[in-house]
């Protein structure tokens, strides 16, 4: 796991209408949460509308959150850039959603799974990397997000975050053959 206090990796990678984004896009927000999800995986569309909501509420409050697909869209069609654009509309995201065709920024954050959330404080430092909540699919726990809300929370009230941050579960990220991490 990509360890507390590491600087947020850098990305320049497209979003879902071809306009590249960049981490310094964010640079002015007191807050970034940075997702790796993807289309198909059953746990983000499980916490999809959750994912949406807690997009709105974070944007209204000036934190930035982007949200990025590093699955291999050749072998799982379903991830590729033009389904994830209508993902995006259909599940309500606010928030850019940016394809890591290479891998290389899923690498860099140590992504493992679908969904994988990191958040980082005003500098830029990573002060959460952890589940959206308990709620999973068939569990029946109610999709709060409670988790990352509390961390967002923190982080926007310059108060440390909690200490419990139990790691996302989910799919593996789809890597390309020859491109899986050693992590």
């Amino acid at each position: 796991m990509l360890p507390l206090g590491t600087p947020a990796p850098d990305f320049l990678l497209p979003d879902t209408g071809g306009k590249m984004v960049a981490l310094g896009d964010f640079k002015s927000a007191p807050a970034l949460a940075v997702l790796f999800i993807c289309n198909h995986c059953p746990y983000v569309k499980h916490i999809q509308a959750g994912l949406a909501r807690f997009g709105r509420d974070a944007q209204a409050r000036g934190a930035a959150v982007v949200a990025i697909s590093a699955n291999d869209a050749q072998n799982y069609p379903a991830d590729s850039p033009d389904k994830m654009a209508q993902e995006a509309t259909s599940a309500g995201y606010t928030f850019p959603y940016l394809y890591d065709e290479s891998q290389a920024v899923a690498k860099a954050y140590q992504a493992a799974c679908t969904p994988d959330i990191f958040l980082f404080d005003a500098a830029r430092k990573l002060v959460y990397r952890g589940q959206f909540d308990d709620s999973r699919p068939g569990n029946s726990v109610p999709v709060t997000g409670k988790d990352l809300r509390a961390a967002m929370e923190a982080v926007l009230a310059g108060k440390p975050v909690p200490e419990r941050q139990v790691p996302s579960m989910g799919c593996n990220i789809k890597w390309k053959s020859g491109n899986t991490p050693n992590y």
